[in-house]
């Protein structure tokens, strides 16, 4: 299931407009698929159903510095670990030592660490936040040739700045499509979780020794209460994208998720028994990929297996400007199996 071949063609550069109009797949819990569009979902939900989105939004988090030397190193900030000290990639890895100098070079950070993932260690001389509009830009995944998408990248709902990837299955709702989803009766709640490079990072190797990266996320206890209740009476929980499927998991104690903040490696690949989400909105995902796994613990592997080789023959579009699926969960007997929550 993890490795399929895909036409280049098929990986969208662009995002569909309106967001609403991209193609929708859904895949039954018997197998069969159907093929319909984005604004369609609505004939697949029901009064009383909670959708759970994540707010997250994505920073400016790609930067140029130069050396003393003069040479120059590309930065992806990750993450602000403490006041003013940062994990980032860099490039090249190996140059970047010493001082790095950002803008007109009254930016300046020094390189004090290096950690297991290959990331670095940024202890900047001030505070760079306000600074990211100025210096920086949104770091698009490495597939997207295209550098001015813009707000294009975010979801119409973002809120809390923190991601370095948007969480893409919520790109393809607009603010006319959520007053659709309100009318019919259904409930929409949100969290956050700030959405790692780590998400592109495939696996090379075994899926035993894959290192997750770290994310942080917050549930609200006005969520956690209204995801509780629906669990309670029987209502369905429908998860906007993985990223929320990772934060309700990683929440989750005994069925019940739990309000408040965290950090979380959890890795979910099959077999997996699920807590929390009943259904689960998310685009066609790279091949070798953590989510790809994540999507067939969910869906079942036979189903995603099937659904993959049919959308590349009806030339779907792939990946974070592409199209959806809606993957109603498998019936589960499987135990808990999943690795790194914290």
């Amino acid at each position: 299931m993890l490795d399929f071949e895909l036409p280049e063609d098929l990986i969208a550069q662009t995002g569909v407009e309106p967001r609403d109009h991209s193609r929708l797949m859904v895949t039954r819990p018997d197998g069969t698929l159907e093929h319909r569009i984005f604004r369609d979902l609505l004939e697949y939900l029901k009064p009383g159903d909670v959708m759970v989105f994540n707010e997250s939004r994505v920073i400016p988090a790609r930067l140029f510095a130069k050396k003393a030397t003069g040479g120059t190193i590309e930065v992806l900030l990750l993450r602000e670990r403490e006041h003013k000290v940062w994990s980032a990639y860099l490039k090249p890895a190996r140059k970047a030592t010493g001082t790095l100098f950002f803008g007109t070079g009254d930016i300046q950070a020094e390189v004090t660490g290096v950690l297991e993932d290959g990331a670095r260690l940024l202890t900047f001389n001030e505070d760079i936040k306000p600074r990211l509009t100025e210096l920086g830009t949104l770091p698009l995944p490495p597939y997207i040739q295209k550098s001015t998408i813009g707000e294009r990248y975010q979801t119409v709902y973002a809120k809390t700045e923190g991601s370095v990837a948007a969480p893409t299955a919520g790109l393809h709702f607009t603010p006319e499509l959520l007053a659709q989803i309100d009318a019919l009766g259904v409930e929409r709640h949100h969290l956050t979780l700030h959405v790692g490079a780590g998400t592109f990072k495939p696996i090379s190797g075994s899926i035993t020794e894959h290192v997750m990266h770290e994310e942080q996320f917050s549930i609200s206890e006005e969520t956690a209460s209204a995801i509780n209740r629906a669990k309670q009476e029987g209502r369905r929980v429908i998860a906007v994208g993985t990223t929320t499927v990772r934060a309700l998991e990683s929440a989750a104690q005994n069925g019940q998720v739990q309000a408040g903040e965290g950090e979380t490696r959890i890795f979910i690949h099959p077999p997996y028994a699920f807590q929390v989400p009943d259904l689960l909105i998310t685009n066609f995902h790279l091949p070798h990929s953590t989510l790809l796994l994540l999507v067939g613990a969910f869906a079942g592997e036979e189903t995603i297996a099937h659904a993959y080789q049919t959308a590349i023959q009806e030339r779907y579009r792939f990946y974070s400007l592409g199209d959806a699926m809606l993957l109603y969960r498998q019936q589960q007997d499987q135990h808990r199996g999943a690795e790194g929550a914290v």
